[in-house]
């Protein structure tokens, strides 16, 4: 409601502004206000007036319905069709007879030469206006059609681990089998509710990524040596849903090894203002397909956070030969 009020009164200040020129450059104008009786004065004041109601028709009906449709002769034929109606009304209703012939020839040249000049700035305004709007709304498009595709990679991805997860559980036979159910029952529940938002509450974000860990955790057990904290307050405030599972998983997914040392620290800390995420594994030996090492999830994520806070996250991945690690600082909204 209040961009459409911020939008209107920029509407009416514009053309309270527009029907100003006229006024404040009236060559008659003086402070008893007599130039509102000059023809000429009441010409160009009546021109000013309807060129208002043909901006918006050109902006709202004749630039979008023929000239973004590429119907470039009906939309010449209509403008040219305006100019000649919106030139000759003041004319008609006010006409002036002050002249010889060779005076009226005189006048009707520096009315066109005015009309003409006046006519294309409110024309070529409303269509470098709506130009501009479009383009914009064609980046939108773009940006949303990229980040929904990338949501679609990213959410078969966190199934297929989980599923494995599992999966290897019921192999040995796990008491925490039904547990895991559980967990990625919640998991999955949270993906389908709240993953298609633009934004969700932190404290439902740190919730799927406990319940991710707790899983892993149940599945590795003593395999890991593992540290977790998480602090901060996660109240009121909001960030972009799944944007941080991805370096978790990857730790699990690159760190683990039953025959290695593997070792996983994840640090998650809540500023104000600020989220903080680090995450550090030992590198360990794992036998994998080209595709598990293509790093499509670690890419997708770059890739969002390139989209969705543009200046206002700093991340930085480091790996030696023996470690991997991420550091991102994130601006909460």
């Amino acid at each position: 409601m209040n961009k459409k009020i911020n939008s209107l009164i920029i509407h009416l200040l514009g053309c309270a502004i527009f029907l100003a020129v006229p006024i404040i450059f009236s060559p008659d104008l003086s402070l008893d206000f007599d130039f509102i009786h000059s023809k000429g004065f009441q010409r160009d004041f009546l021109f000013s007036i309807i060129l208002i109601p043909f901006f918006y028709l050109s902006y709202f009906l004749l630039i979008p319905r023929l000239y973004f449709e590429k119907k470039y002769y009906l939309f010449s034929t209509i403008i040219f069709i305006s100019f000649a109606l919106i030139f000759f009304l003041p004319l008609v209703l006010i006409p002036s007879t002050n002249f010889n012939a060779n005076g009226f020839d005189t006048f009707f040249i520096r009315e066109i030469k005015i009309r003409v000049f006046q006519f294309l700035i409110v024309f070529v305004f409303s269509l470098m206006l709506k130009i501009n709007i479009r383009l914009k709304q064609s980046e939108k498009e773009k940006l949303d059609a990229e980040l929904a595709y990338l949501k679609a990679q990213i959410n078969p991805h966190f199934l297929f681990n989980t599923l494995n997860s599992i999966y290897s559980l019921a192999i040995v036979q796990s008491d925490n089998v039904a547990t895991s159910i559980v967990k990625l029952s919640n998991m999955m529940r949270y993906v389908l509710s709240e993953s298609s938002n633009d934004f969700v509450s932190l404290e439902k974000e740190i919730e799927y990524i406990q319940n991710f860990i707790e899983l892993q955790q149940i599945r590795f057990g003593s395999f890991i040596q593992f540290e977790c904290s998480i602090t901060g307050d996660l109240k009121n405030k909001y960030i972009a849903p799944l944007i941080l599972i991805t370096f978790i998983e990857n730790a699990y997914k690159h760190g683990v090894n039953a025959e290695d040392n593997s070792i996983i620290k994840i640090n998650i800390e809540t500023t104000e203002t600020q989220l903080i995420l680090f995450v550090k594994n030992n590198k360990v030996f794992i036998q994998r397909s080209a595709e598990s090492e293509s790093g499509v999830g670690v890419k997708n994520t770059k890739n969002r956070l390139q989209m969705i806070y543009p200046g206002m996250h700093k991340l930085q991945i480091d790996h030696t030969e023996k470690e991997y690690s991420v550091s991102l600082t994130l601006d909460l909204l």
